[in-house]
């Protein structure tokens, strides 16, 4: 079931959150990065995924509104991110 816009309202809310908390904002930026840096001294391209997985690293166990971040509900919630 789809919630504004997102797959479903885990996704929406923590993009919610990433798209207004500055602080996580920078964190994901820095997280994308991080895993751009990794790929490219593997010498492997880079994919979402492991930004994904770079980002759960730093992250708490959920959102302010008690939203748990998955791998799958920050993929989702990334779409579009670069």
């Amino acid at each position: 079931m789809k919630y504004n816009g997102h797959k479903n309202y885990n996704a929406w809310n923590i993009s919610l959150w990433i798209n207004n908390d500055e602080g996580l904002y920078d964190l994901v930026k820095y997280c994308f990065n991080l895993a751009r840096i990794r790929a490219a001294d593997a010498g492997r391209a880079f994919t979402k995924a492991e930004a994904v997985n770079t980002l759960m690293d730093y992250l708490p166990g959920s959102t302010p509104d008690g939203v748990k971040y998955t791998k799958t509900n920050l993929f989702y919630a990334l779409r579009g991110f670069k």
